[in-house]
């Protein structure tokens, strides 16, 4: 544990990612259909995964832990090989397209997306090192890659042929050459307001991809399939509650003290580098104890635990070191129950047909992203956040019709537009927590 405690901030980072995917790999090997791993990953590279498709129903347990796992390693394997800085961001980034392993990535439709990355590194002489976050950040339109690999323009699967695999590789480079410079600029968008920042440029190429492969040439967007059907909440249970478990003693042994963990969850001040400013024990207590907060928020709405459930767990674990912890997000979901009931009860007066139940597929996907929204709790009170969150869910299942449902980033690009939208009458009309504090005092 001493030579652990005195790992730099980015070293034990990447320990940590090794760990994660590691854990995924064990997990396969012990799922009850694992004689059919190999086969079942096999339909998860051959299988459309346009959102929302759970891998669950396509390729088994066994196979969507090895694919995950897999995923992750890829990732870590990128960390370690260009030698990149391990940060926040870089968390945020290696948990999120892990959690997507589930549901939307793999191991093959990543690939074009990476190339236009170096791409753009080698036509602007910059370090793969410091793009391999860039990279990551690139696989959120994957769904769209395997959709033109193997079946664009036809609704059914035709399989690799030459052209599909032309276009999905011209596609997916031009995805990653313009994504660092999206990231870079997005900010000045959502202003710091968004923590899934990646998400504004990546939903904005989705949008554009959409209108010319498909509105433009008059090209029908194919269906997703019906594959949430497979569900196993004993299997997700289980394992996320021996991660995050594992997670919690692990920081306890580092030194992680209550005292600690609980100045991150009072803190006033905004932070956005959990492992930087408290420590890396007090990150790795958050991702135990934000873990099971999410875990036991979806029982408690019960969410159906197929794939994509499974997977959104992660994705939105994934901003554990960004800014997101339980005293934050709780207003979030507080948001997403009361709009669920209220606007319930609105249909039911207005004679409408409801569908976006708090436990509904795309609401349970939704609160995922909305919890990137969390900043605004942090600065301007538990309130705002509170709107936040209901302006989010009354988007949130309206924006794929701008992407075609082919953007995994979609409550996050989402969240973006929320605070287009918000954040400006927030600086005008309103004050932070601190100049409410600080008219107090005076």
């Amino acid at each position: 544990m001493k030579k652990i405690r005195a790992l730099s901030e980015s070293d034990f980072l990447k320990l940590f990612f090794g760990c994660f995917a590691l854990f995924f790999l064990v997990a396969a090997v012990c799922m009850p259909d694992r004689g059919a791993m190999f086969s079942g990953l096999w339909q998860i590279l051959i299988q459309p995964c346009k959102v929302s498709t759970s891998y669950f129903g396509v390729g088994g347990f066994s196979a969507t832990f090895l694919n995950m796992g897999l995923v992750a390693a890829i990732c870590f394997a990128l960390f370690v090989g260009f030698r990149a800085e391990a940060n926040q961001v870089s968390t945020l980034a290696v948990i999120l397209t892990t959690g997507f392993g589930a549901w939307g990535i793999n191991i093959m439709n990543i690939w074009p997306s990476i190339a236009g990355v170096f791409l753009y590194a080698l036509v602007k002489k910059e370090k793969l090192g410091k793009l391999v976050n860039a990279m990551l950040f690139s696989t959120g339109l994957a769904p769209l890659i395997t959709d033109l690999m193997i079946r664009y323009p036809n609704d059914q699967v035709i399989g690799f042929q030459l052209p599909g695999i032309a276009l999905s590789l011209l596609v997916g480079i031009f995805i990653g050459f313009l994504m660092p410079a999206g990231m870079e600029n997005s900010p000045k968008v959502h202003k710091g307001f968004d923590l899934y920042s990646a998400a504004f440029p990546m939903g904005m190429l989705a949008f554009f991809l959409n209108a010319t492969l498909f509105k433009t040439m008059g090209i029908a967007l194919p269906n997703p399939g019906d594959t949430l059907g497979v569900v196993s909440p004993v299997i997700c249970n289980t394992f996320c509650i021996v991660l995050f478990s594992c997670c919690i003693a692990a920081a306890l042994l580092l030194g992680c003290t209550p005292k600690a963990y609980w100045r991150l969850l009072t803190d006033p001040e905004t932070i956005k580098d959990f492992s930087s400013y408290y420590g890396t024990h007090v990150f790795l207590m958050n991702v135990g104890v934000f873990g099971l907060f999410i875990l036991g928020y979806y029982n408690l709405i019960g969410a159906p635990f197929n794939g994509v459930t499974f997977g959104v767990v992660f994705c939105m674990l994934s901003t554990c070191n960004a800014g997101s912890h339980p005293g934050n997000v709780w207003p979030i979901m507080l948001g997403y129950l009361a709009s669920s009931v209220v606007f319930g009860w609105l249909s039911q007066v207005a004679g409408g047909d409801f569908a976006m139940t708090i436990n509904s597929q795309a609401i349970v996907v939704g609160l995922c992203y909305a919890n990137g929204l969390s900043p605004i709790s942090d600065k301007y009170g538990w309130h705002y956040g509170f709107l936040a969150s209901v302006m989010h869910y009354l988007l949130v299942t309206s924006v794929p019709n701008l992407h075609g449902g082919f953007c995994l980033y979609n409550g996050g690009f989402t969240a973006a537009l929320i605070c287009v939208i918000l954040v400006p009458e927030l600086e005008r009309f309103c004050r932070t927590k601190e100049e409410r504090k600080a008219l107090k005092i005076k």
